[in-house]
């Protein structure tokens, strides 16, 4: 029933002529926004203390949240770098290094005077735990020019993160007069990649928000429509940071658990308010609706495709969590914090602005719109095209993407090299001079705790080790008594580079001969031991994404064919992604384009979570084109009306969303360090390849080539399934 406002809105001069609403017919969803509209001030409350209560601890995002976690709990470098930690003064791998290096010997005055202020500085801050002087034959160079103080870690690998950001300014400003003084290390290396991409994120929003308010205004063809998703979108962005930094209090959350949420949070705000928008002004301005009706429409139709999309966007993220790695969970975790925000304002929040604006919605609007038309002309007849052509345009779309997937094969993955650092990065330069100092593999030393018995035969398995350039001698444990008291550190230097895949290969030879009470660790230790961890978890994730993808799409259509193809579909533009990533990050292809630094391969991290984000997008469009075309099989039982129909309803969103998507990944490829590259253009790439490939030229065909049968199921699982229609009333 309408509000006598409402009534009096429905009469003014742009009015539409409009049908009542039954509310009896309306659906769950469309209950849930008539409710939302019956306790308007009770919604509006609870979103302004939630943004307000949460968006006050929002601003420390940045600063309380670390990068590190990036380790296999339970691995034996884990054990190593908690043993160091504990009983050898923080020698661990995340101990701070500090590279001092003079153009004359640093026994003069002024490198004399340069090491005491390094230690003075570092010695003051209580996350060090015992600052180790440069030991000659050991970390002074023989010309006397280079070397290295060493700070224990006294604190965990988040905090040390911070204490490399509070650190390495003062220690840099410690340079002149012929002295360069380098910080480095695995905690320099998250702290200064943190600044790089925070930097880079920075940009990539500046630059994203006015190109995504472009093409939002062309979408909706009217500024005030526009803002409607960047709205809902910075609700849900600003409840989740907030949410995150009262999350780190109780667990460590990684920084890139924002950084993706917030890259996430935008590109699927806008994907479910435009689909939510595009619905409402039909039936409110092209069906003349009432309000409440039209919001009831909206809700059980689109808002029903929402729902399940944003279901299936959190189960695929949910897979990523069989990883034991601290970063990983808490990446995944994040991102699903922000998709919840989001999904909740989308389904609570826009109904009662929608109601609220009503047809103010179309002010400013550009003078070519038509905002009451749902079906679009234009993809109606593409519709008809590919029902006319289905062999043609099915079989050219399917040769592409198996074309473009088929780079795949040959992918080959790493944890990342130094080289995702700007060359000027501190722990870059301290990384450099280290190696040219002290040799190819000193960045890369490796730990190895033993009992003091078995000292002697672990010293001479390294001296005889073909992968080990020098040892150095035992370090006693700092323990008078205890678990630790009976145990030594021996440092070694690998040969080769730690980014070198012969490092694995020493590392497996060694565990393999060195004594049983021998561990072997060290921070590019902990990176092999990541990626064998990755390697092992990523089919499982990939399976149960799969598995758990089908299931819910099976739930929501109610026709296992359509959904096994849909599901098939989805996995066939996830491949062509990494086929494509293969040729631009691992061959090089375009890397001065793009300007990047190759490393000859895909990052470890990359396979696993971006299959997860790649897959969760391609559902949610599957989402959007099937619901429609189940849509329209209940009213017509015609499959040429499914198939036409959804194309002319949802392809104009789906065609808009997916070059907003397109345009958000791609802005934050363009500046800053190699991960967030891969992220957005791998991403941009997928989506490019999904929403334009898959979803409006591959699945119409499957769904003209499978006719009724692809709507078909047995009565044995129609009894089983809960009833999901998406039609309304």
């Amino acid at each position: 029933m309408t509000t006598t406002a409402e009534r009096a809105a429905d009469h003014g001069p742009d009015a539409a002529p409009h049908r009542s609403h039954q509310p009896g017919r309306s659906g769950p969803l469309g209950r849930l926004g008539l409710w939302v509209d019956d306790h308007r001030r009770l919604t509006a409350a609870v979103w302004v203390l939630l943004v307000v209560g949460l968006g006050i601890f929002a601003p420390k995002v940045e600063h309380n949240l670390s990068g590190a976690g990036w380790q296999a709990d339970g691995s034996e470098s884990v054990a190593v770098r908690e043993a160091a930690q504990t009983y050898f003064g923080g020698n661990a791998s995340s101990a701070i290094q500090v590279v001092v290096q003079a153009d004359e010997p640093l026994t003069s005055a002024r490198g004399q005077e340069v090491l005491a202020e390094v230690m003075t500085t570092l010695e003051a801050d209580p996350r060090i735990a015992q600052v180790f002087a440069p030991q000659p034959g050991v970390t002074v160079t023989e010309d006397l020019r280079t070397a290295v103080v060493l700070a224990g870690a006294g604190a965990d690998t988040n905090e040390m993160v911070r204490a490399a950001d509070d650190l390495k300014g003062p220690l840099g400003e410690l340079s002149g007069d012929g002295v360069e003084v380098n910080p480095t290390g695995a905690s320099l290396l998250w702290s200064d990649f943190n600044e790089a991409n925070l930097d880079a994120m920075l940009k990539s929003e500046m630059m994203s928000w006015p190109v995504t308010m472009a093409i939002l205004v062309l979408a909706f063809g009217a500024l005030v429509a526009a803002g409607l998703p960047l709205l809902l979108t910075l609700a849900g962005l600003v409840a989740s940071a907030g949410s995150l930094v009262l999350i780190n209090e109780l667990v460590p959350v990684s920084i890139w658990a924002m950084n993706f949420a917030m890259m996430f949070a935008l590109a699927l705000g806008i994907d479910y308010a435009l689909f939510l928008v595009v619905r409402y002004r039909a039936a409110r301005m092209g069906r003349g609706l009432a309000p409440r009706a039209a919001i009831a429409e909206t809700m059980d139709t689109a808002g029903k495709a929402v729902l399940l999309s944003g279901l299936t966007v959190l189960i695929s993220l949910s897979a990523v969590m069989v990883v034991p790695s601290p970063s990983f969970r808490s990446m995944a975790g994040g991102i699903m914090l922000a998709v919840v925000f989001v999904l909740a304002a989308t389904l609570t929040l826009l109904p009662l602005v929608l109601l609220k604006l009503d047809l103010r919605i179309n002010k400013l609007a550009l003078p070519w719109v038509k905002t009451g038309e749902h079906r679009s002309a234009r993809f109606a007849a593409w519709g008809e095209r590919l029902w006319r052509r289905p062999v043609l345009f099915g079989a050219g779309s399917l040769v592409l993407l198996v074309a473009l997937a088929a780079p795949i094969i040959g992918l080959s993955t790493a944890m990342p090299s130094i080289k995702v650092l700007p060359e000027d990065a501190s722990a870059r330069q301290g990384y450099d001079q280290v190696q040219a100092a002290f040799g190819e593999g000193a960045p890369g030393t490796l730990q190895v705790i033993t009992d003091s018995g078995d000292a002697p035969a672990v010293a001479q398995a390294l001296a005889a080790d073909p992968g080990i350039a020098g040892a150095m001698p035992p370090q006693p444990s700092s323990e008078g008594s205890g678990a630790g008291a009976d145990q030594v550190l021996i440092q070694a230097v690998p040969t080769v580079d730690p980014s070198d895949p012969e490092l694995s290969t020493t590392v497996d030879r060694l565990r393999a001969e060195l004594p049983e009470s021998a561990l072997v660790g060290g921070a590019a230790v902990e990176n092999l031991d990541l990626k064998t961890q990755l390697d092992d978890s990523t089919p499982l994730a990939i399976g149960i994404i799969l598995v758990l993808g089908f299931l819910l799409l099976l739930v929501a259509l109610q026709a296992p064919l359509i959904s096994l193809l849909g599901t098939l579909a989805s996995l066939l533009s996830t491949a062509a992604a990494f086929g494509v990533a293969r040729l631009i990050f691992q061959e090089g292809w375009g890397a001065g384009f793009f300007g990047f630094e190759s490393q000859g391969f895909l990052d470890a991290w990359a396979p696993i979570f971006f299959f997860a984000m790649i897959f969760a997008i391609a559902m949610d469009y599957t989402v959007f084109l099937l619901a429609s075309a189940k849509e329209h099989y209940e009213r017509s039982g015609d499959p040429r009306e499914a198939m036409v129909g959804s194309l002319a309803h949802s392809g104009r969103v789906i065609f808009a969303a997916g070059a907003v998507m397109v345009a958000v990944f791609f802005t934050f490829a363009l500046s800053g360090p190699l991960p967030p590259k891969e992220m957005g253009i791998i991403l941009g790439i997928a989506v490019l390849l999904d929403a334009f490939l898959v979803r409006l030229v591959l699945l119409p065909v499957l769904l003209r080539l499978t006719g009724h049968a692809a709507w078909w199921s047995p009565a044995w699982l129609r009894r089983v399934l809960p009833t999901i229609t998406f039609s309304h009333g």
